[in-house]
Formats: C-alpha cells, structure tokens, sequence
C-alpha cells in the first residue's frame, strides 16, 4: 500500500507587475513632467494588471497595486503642475 504525501503549501510571491507599478509610482514624482507623466501612466496601468494577477491564491501584491494606482493618479496631477509652473 502506498501513502501520496499531500502537496507542500506554495507561499505566495509578489507579482512582477506589482513591483514595476510601485517603482514607476515612487519614481514619477522625481523626474520632470514628462517622464513624471509616463511613469505616472506606467504606474496605473502595470498598477491595474498587478491588481488582476494579484487575485490568484500563489500571488500577492494586489494591495500594493491598487496603492501604487493611487500614487500614479497623483503623479499625473504633480506632472500636470510641473508643466504650468
């Protein structure tokens, strides 16, 4: 008779989209308006892809996604205050 040992648990990681949104969140409010802009935008978009791969059980990340979109949102508006001032 033979025992299958149940499969090990797998801790969940941070999802790559959710570290780069992060990143291009913290970074935009260093650079000038325009690269501020994009990374801004960066930020939302891997921010909303972070938020999607974040809801699988092996994952994590979706908290700091979902933060990170937030603080693209307001670098787009500190790009925007760049540019006229």
């Amino acid at each position: 008779m033979t025992y299958e040992l149940p499969p090990a648990p797998v801790k969940p990681v941070y999802s790559l989209p959710s570290i780069l949104a992060i990143i291009s969140a913290i970074c935009s409010f260093r650079f000038g308006a325009l690269g501020g802009f994009m990374l801004a935008i960066g930020a939302i978009l891997f921010g909303l892809l972070g938020v999607v791969i974040g809801m699988m059980p092996t994952r994590r990340g979706a908290i700091l996604s979902i933060f990170s979109i937030f603080l693209g949102v307001i670098g787009i508006v500190a790009a925007i205050f760049k540019l006229i001032l």
